[in-house]
């Protein structure tokens, strides 16, 4: 019964670890999106691509920071 559960919590933390290597990709990939759809829409070409391109870099490496002291934290936990 211990070993099916402990099974559970290594799967969890896998699933933890795996979702940080997607948060920066995706912050980017959000910052180029609405850059770009701003860029069209307001003519701005290409400052708004510019502009939310570093913020979605600026996010992503702060969420993959949070993310990875998260994980700090539960391992000194366990």
């Amino acid at each position: 019964m211990v070993d099916q559960k402990q099974k559970r919590v290594n799967y969890r933390k896998l699933a933890a670890l795996s979702s940080l290597g997607l948060m920066l990709p995706s912050s980017i990939a959000v910052g180029l999106f609405f850059g770009y759809g701003l860029d069209k829409l307001l003519g701005t070409h290409p400052w708004m691509l510019l502009i939310f391109l570093i913020l979605g870099m600026v996010s992503g490496v702060y969420s993959l920071i949070r993310g990875l002291n998260r994980y700090k934290d539960d391992q000194n936990d366990s």
